[in-house]
């Protein structure tokens, strides 16, 4: 059986975690910082998940 291919833009863009979750960056935060409030500029820094209605889909283009 051939083996499956790993999407390319999810492996830049995803890990799995050691508990089997997947984590993932957030968006809007690399320009105009100054435009945005400091308190949301501070909870851009947090590591985010992926929600569970998507975790599956995902996992799907990362077998490995």
């Amino acid at each position: 059986m051939p083996k499956v291919k790993t999407n390319s833009a999810c492996k830049k863009r995803f890990r799995k975690t050691s508990n089997g979750k997947i984590k993932r960056a957030r968006g809007f935060r690399r320009h105009h910082s100054w435009a945005k409030s400091s308190k949301s500029v501070r909870q851009l820094r947090g590591i985010a998940y992926v929600h569970e209605s998507q975790e599956q889909k995902i996992a799907s283009v990362m077998p490995y």
